[in-house]
């Protein structure tokens, strides 16, 4: 599930294989986009702030949100293009395709921070700061964690399986109003760490245990004993036709 790790990690990507290279095709599949050509223009800046991406290219910038299944594939070898694909650039031998994007836009590259200018602090970015995240949570003491948490608004980069890993952590029902949290510095700090030491890795962890299988606390473990008292993890599904799930231990999260 693309998290802001996940999306500041694909940017490192596009930008290894395409900034100061001048793009020799570019196949915009959204209809409201589809005249423009960026061909022949040079990417500049490959950048992510909390879940947006922005290829800066020449005068215009491509903003992308991977969503719940969008993704970015490149390579300096064929990379498929099907249906799924919404935009195709190539320079040289390298192809970067975006696939299921969630978003895909071309704007003026000098208004290009108006879509994100609501976000709160990026988790990845160098206007990173805590004690500015931590008052963004708990603004509203009486809203649910998880649902502050998921607020980008508040801090840019949570998605729904940092959140239940989070809640875990600090020992919260996912329910349970952000008054609740004891610290929220210590949370949007622990925040911001879990999100730095997954920055380089497809496969995100937080129990500082890579092993396959062994990686999250209580993401995706419906029914499997807790790693810390063996209860078994208790999941719902977001009412609303929201794609969230949330999981939790009825015995380590009160």
């Amino acid at each position: 599930m693309p998290e802001g790790d996940t999306v500041w990690h694909t940017a490192a990507t596009l930008r290894e294989h395409l900034v100061g290279r001048t793009l020799t095709r570019c196949d915009v599949r959204v209809p409201r986009f589809a005249t423009v050509d960026l061909t022949g223009a040079v990417v500049d800046e490959v950048i992510s702030r909390g879940k947006h991406l922005f290829i800066r290219v020449g005068p215009a910038s491509i903003h992308s949100h991977l969503k719940m299944d969008g993704s970015w594939r490149v390579s300096n070898r064929p990379v498929k293009v099907d249906y799924r694909a919404r935009i195709v650039l190539e320079a040289g031998d390298v192809r970067a395709v975006g696939v299921d994007l969630g978003v895909l836009e071309i704007l003026d590259r000098d208004h290009d921070g108006d879509p994100v200018a609501h976000l709160g602090p990026d988790l990845l970015g160098e206007d990173w700061d805590a004690q500015t995240a931590a008052a963004n949570l708990v603004a509203d003491p009486d809203r649910p964690l998880a649902e502050a948490l998921l607020d980008q608004r508040v801090m840019a980069g949570v998605g729904n399986v940092y959140s239940n890993e989070l809640c875990f952590i600090f020992g919260q029902l996912p329910t349970a109003p952000v008054s609740d949290v004891a610290d929220p510095l210590r949370l949007a700090t622990r925040a911001r760490e879990m999100l730095w030491a997954n920055r380089f890795r497809w496969n995100r962890c937080t129990t500082g245990d890579t092993r396959p299988g062994r990686q999250l606390w209580v993401y995706g473990r419906s029914g499997q004993p807790c790693r810390r008292c063996g209860t078994r993890i208790n999941y719902r599904n977001a009412e609303g036709g929201d794609e969230r799930v949330t999981y939790w231990c009825p015995k380590c999260q009160r």
